[in-house]
C-alpha cells in the first residue's frame, strides 16, 4: 500500500511539475518576461558598443544589483550575427536582443528590425579636450583625494571626472573601465532629447507652443490636443504612467515587452488636466523622441549625430532604438565618460561649441528654469534641479540623473562639471552630492 501511495504521489509530482514546465514554455509569466529582455539589452549593448564579457556582464550588471530571478537567467552571445538571447532557468521566457552598428541593441518581439546603421563618427585627435582627448589633470591633493575616495565615488562608481573652465582638470576609473569604455546614461538621455529639440528650434521647425497631434493623430479626439511641447519637456502633459521599477509597470513594459514603445506611451490617457501636475515619465521621452525624428524628416536616424555628436565631437555617442526605428529617449544613450562631459559643458556654454551657436539664444537657461508643476524640482527641459538628498537646491546646480546612480552636476557660476557614472542601485541611496561639494572644496582651496 505505501509503495502503491508513494507512485501516486510522485506521478502527481511529475503531473505538475510538467505542467508548470509547459506553462513556463508556452505563457511564461510578463515579469520573467521583462528580466529576460532586460539581460539581453543590457548584455548585448556592453559586449557590442563596450567590449565587455558577456558572463561579467551579466553577473555585474544584471544579476548582482537586480531582482533575485535574475540569479536564474543565462546569456549566449551569436557574434557573427550580433545577437544576444536570454532565458530563465535555461529554457523559458526567451528573448533576443539585436545589435545593429552605429544604432545599439534592439530587443525583438513580433517586429522585423529594418536594415539601417550608421556609421561611426571620427574620433578626435590629439588636440586638448573638448576639441580632442588630450588632459592634463591636477595634482592638487585636495582634488586627488576627493577623486579616489570610495565614500566619495559610492559603492558601484564606474567613471568620475571634473571640468573647470573648459579643461578637464580630475578623473578616475574603476577598475575594468577607462576613458575609452562607452558608459548608458540611463535618465541622462533625456536631457539630451530636450537639447536636440532645441537644434531643431534653431532651424526654425519647432515651437515649444506646438501642439503633438500631428505626431500622435488620436490625441486630437480628445483633450490631449492640448498637450504642447512644452508640456511634454517639463514632464506635465497630465498623461498617466507609472516609473517604478522592479516589477511589471509602465515604463518595465514599455522598454522591455514592445516593439513600439512611443506609440505605447502616447496611447496612455489623461489622469490630470494639462499642464497642473509633475508626472515623471520615461514614456514622455519616448514619446517625444518620435515626434524629434518626425520633425527631422527622412534623414532622422542620423539627425542626432549630425546636429550634435558630430559638431561636439561626440564619436561614442550612440542613441539606441526601439523595434520601430524610434530612439529610446528615454534611457538608452551611451558614451564615453568624456563625451557625456562634451555635452554637459554644451549646456553649460549656452549651447555655443566653437563659435557656433548649435541651440536658440536663452535656450538652456529655459531648460534649466523650474517647470512650474515640478515644485522648483524639475527644470523646463528634462533636467533636475534637486539632486536627491539637497533641497534647496545646492548653489545654481542642474543635475542629468540616470537610476543607477548617474549623475553630471553642472554649475554655470563656478564654470564647473562634476561627473559620476557607475551602476548604484537606488535602494542604496547614493547622491553625488558630497562628492561635488568635496571638489568644490578643493578648488575653493
Amino acid at each position: 500500500m505505501f509503495a502503491k501511495a508513494l507512485r501516486v504521489a510522485l506521478g502527481a509530482v511529475l503531473v505538475v511539475v510538467a505542467a508548470l514546465v509547459g506553462y513556463l514554455w508556452i505563457a511564461p509569466p510578463n515579469l520573467l518576461k521583462v528580466g529576460t529582455n532586460y539581460a539581453a539589452k543590457i548584455v548585448c549593448s556592453n559586449v557590442f558598443l563596450a567590449g565587455r564579457d558577456a558572463q561579467e556582464v551579466l553577473a555585474l550588471d544584471v544579476q548582482a544589483p537586480g531582482h533575485p530571478l535574475l540569479k536564474q537567467v543565462s546569456v549566449s552571445v551569436d557574434e557573427s550575427a550580433g545577437q544576444v538571447t536570454a532565458r530563465v532557468f535555461g529554457f523559458a521566457a526567451p528573448a533576443v536582443s539585436q545589435y545593429r552598428p552605429g544604432l545599439g541593441c534592439t530587443n525583438l518581439h513580433d517586429a522585423t528590425l529594418s536594415p539601417a546603421s550608421l556609421p561611426m563618427l571620427a574620433a578626435p585627435g590629439e588636440e586638448v579636450w573638448p576639441q580632442g582627448n588630450a588632459v592634463t589633470l591636477s595634482q592638487d591633493p585636495k582634488l586627488v583625494q576627493a577623486m579616489t575616495d570610495p565614500a566619495l565615488l559610492g559603492e558601484g562608481y564606474r567613471a568620475a571626472l571634473v571640468v573647470h573652465r573648459g579643461q578637464i582638470i580630475a578623473e578616475s576609473y574603476a577598475d575594468g573601465f577607462d576613458a575609452d569604455t562607452p558608459l548608458l546614461g540611463w535618465s541622462m538621455t533625456k536631457t539630451l532629447v530636450a537639447a536636440l529639440f532645441g537644434t531643431l528650434e534653431q532651424a526654425g521647425l519647432v515651437s515649444r507652443d506646438m501642439d503633438l497631434t500631428s505626431s500622435y493623430p488620436d490625441w486630437a479626439q480628445d483633450d490631449r490636443a492640448d498637450i504642447t511641447l512644452a508640456d511634454m519637456l517639463a514632464m506635465s502633459s497630465g498623461l498617466g504612467w507609472n516609473e517604478g521599477y522592479g516589477d511589471v509597470s509602465d515604463v518595465t513594459r514599455m522598454l522591455y515587452l514592445v516593439d513600439d514603445m512611443a506609440g505605447f506611451a502616447a496611447s496612455q490617457p489623461l489622469v490630470a488636466p494639462v499642464g497642473t501636475d509633475f508626472i515623471y515619465s520615461s514614456g514622455t521621452s519616448t514619446a517625444l523622441s518620435r515626434v524629434m525624428q518626425n520633425l527631422a524628416g527622412d534623414d532622422n536616424l542620423s539627425y542626432p549625430q549630425g546636429a550634435l555628436f558630430a559638431p561636439l565631437g561626440m564619436s561614442s555617442a550612440v542613441l539606441e532604438t526601439d523595434a520601430t526605428d524610434t530612439f529610446v529617449g528615454s534611457s538608452y544613450m551611451y558614451a564615453t565618460a568624456r563625451d557625456w562631459a562634451r555635452f554637459a559643458q554644451f549646456l553649460l556654454q549656452g549651447g555655443q561649441w566653437d563659435g557656433q551657436a548649435l541651440l536658440p539664444e536663452g535656450y538652456t537657461d529655459w531648460m534649466f528654469a523650474p517647470a512650474p508643476a515640478s515644485d522648483g524640482l524639475y527644470g523646463k527641459g528634462q533636467i533636475w534641479i534637486e539632486s536627491p538628498g539637497e533641497r534647496p537646491p545646492f548653489e545654481d546646480a542642474v543635475w542629468m540623473q540616470g537610476h543607477d546612480g548617474q549623475f553630471i552636476g553642472i554649475f554655470p557660476s563656478r564654470d564647473l562639471i562634476v561627473l559620476r557614472m557607475g551602476l548604484t542601485p537606488s535602494r542604496l541611496d547614493y547622491s553625488s552630492l558630497p562628492l561635488a561639494q568635496a571638489i568644490i572644496a578643493a578648488l575653493d582651496g
